[in-house]
């Protein structure tokens, strides 16, 4: 009873000093006196206050510019603190193994910037000779002085040390190749491109394989079965440039539906008062609702005894969401441009579908095949239950994991994979970007976009890692 009355009089004294000092002081000092309350009332380990105490010292020395004591920079001290602070709690199961996953996710993104900081420092040439006016190369003096600073000459553990501190700065430099933007902010511009493209064509050919997969597996040895299969096959092993090239053709310049490529029709965006980037992220938004709207469908209909009662949960929540949009752009002054982008996006999604389908559906398939012969799945029909029951509820769910893994890390890989897609169709995102910077040398915008694949793929496995613990009972971390 004393524990809890002294915890809530010194939140009541913090909470008094908000009303007094600034924002950041309070802040500052609130943040870890909660920390050590929060230990102290759970544990009496003494590793958990040496990871307490290590916590503090990195924290304060970069709310106070403590130099000396910082790692890199303040932000990465702040950053190590909050990882290191969640090893100074006692957490159970799923949560203690994030933990163990962010810190090793924070060491293997050091190795990756390392590892592409000295890729990049291998190359021959420096900025000065890339980019600089042939007049002033010819002056030896100016030269000289523009190497020293850009710090051309420095030792290369300088240069390491200068792009760590930068990078854990979040500054990521200005590109070369678009001046004056700043590379952050080309990422923050091509990005919700990137996305939006791979977002719609992953969704719509996972959901298209898993449900295809798991028909023709289940009913194996079928004309459907082998159609589906050699289809599959072929747009699974097919030349993504070659594929794309034949899509556009057809649709583009034998039939006309869709532009050949493009992002915009620029004609349509003459005296607008605002960016296609303005339109681009509301309809990403949109994109998102529409996802959140059927995800909670699907959640509400799980509770649904009947398998009416769980489609009319599905469709009407979804049905709600589709309205809410459709609403939203009708009366937001935006639909006409909307429909632009999105005319210029269909092809794209149609050709990125067919060729993603093809290879979810075949995994699928195979991992239904195995599964189908474990003796869960035999004793489950043993007990009388219906085919598509034992098919869905027992070995749909498990045959699901692979496709989640194979799902979440072709979402990490679009920056890397949608450099062809966002070649042959001209779409302006992260894959073209980081084509174009490697091609004219834009050090920086090339080391940043890489630097993005890197941390996105981390992140990916992750999330990966978590679904598989929600779908299979049987991982327990």
């Amino acid at each position: 009873m004393k524990t809890k009355l002294s915890i809530q009089l010194i939140v009541g004294i913090l909470f008094i000093i908000t009303l007094f000092f600034s924002s950041k002081i309070a802040f500052g000092l609130i943040l870890p006196l909660l920390g050590i309350i929060i230990t102290a009332s759970n544990t009496k380990k003494i590793h958990h206050y040496v990871f307490l105490i290590i916590t503090l010292i990195l924290y304060f020395s970069a709310f106070f510019n403590f130099k000396y004591l910082f790692i890199f920079s303040p932000r990465f001290n702040y950053l190590l603190s909050i990882v290191l602070y969640l090893f100074s709690l006692p957490l159970p199961g799923l949560f203690k193994f994030i933990r163990n996953r962010l810190y090793q996710m924070l060491i293997l993104l050091i190795i990756y910037v390392t590892v592409v900081f000295f890729i990049f420092l291998a190359m021959p040439g420096d900025y000065t000779s890339k980019f600089l006016d042939p007049k002033i190369m010819k002056q030896p003096e100016m030269m000289e002085k523009i190497k020293r600073l850009f710090g051309v000459d420095d030792p290369w553990y300088v240069k390491y040390a200068k792009h760590m501190r930068n990078f854990f700065n979040l500054e990521l430099g200005i590109s070369f190749s678009e001046y004056p933007k700043r590379v952050e902010d080309i990422i923050a511009e091509r990005l919700p491109r990137t996305v939006f493209l791979f977002l719609m064509t992953t969704l719509s050919s996972y959901i298209l394989g898993y449900n295809l997969g798991k028909r023709i597996a289940w009913k194996r040895g079928g004309i459907s079965d082998k159609v589906a299969t050699f289809v599959g096959i072929v747009f699974w092993t097919i030349f993504t440039p070659f594929f794309m090239l034949i899509m556009i053709w057809l649709f583009g310049v034998v039939l006309g539906i869709f532009p050949l490529s493009g992002f915009i029709e620029p004609s349509k965006w003459l005296n607008v008062s605002f960016s296609t980037q303005d339109v681009f992220i509301r309809l990403l938004l949109s994109a998102f609702v529409l996802v959140a709207f059927w995800v909670v469908g699907i959640i509400i209909a799980s509770f649904m005894k009947t398998k009416k009662a769980k489609n009319i949960s599905v469709l009407s929540i979804s049905l709600s969401g589709i309205i809410l949009v459709l609403l939203y752009w009708l009366f937001n002054g935006y639909g006409y441009y909307a429909l632009d982008i999105i005319y210029h996006v269909v092809l794209p999604v149609i050709s990125l579908t067919i060729l993603g389908f093809a290879g979810s559906m075949l995994v699928m398939r195979d991992t239904m095949l195995e599964i189908i012969k474990e003796d869960y799945i035999t004793t489950a029909k043993a007990k009388g239950l219906p085919d598509k029951v034992v098919r869905d509820k027992h070995a749909a769910r498990t045959a699901l994991l692979p496709l989640v893994t194979s799902f979440v890390l072709s979402l990490a890989s679009t920056v890397s994979g949608g450099v062809i897609t966002e070649t042959m169709f001209s779409w302006k995102g992260m894959g073209l970007t980081l084509l174009n910077a490697t091609l004219v040398q834009d050090t920086p915008l090339a080391m940043g976009c890489l630097t993005f694949t890197g941390v996105f793929i981390l992140v990916a496995h992750l999330v990966a890692d978590i679904l598989y613990a929600i779908l299979d009972p049987r991982i327990r971390y």
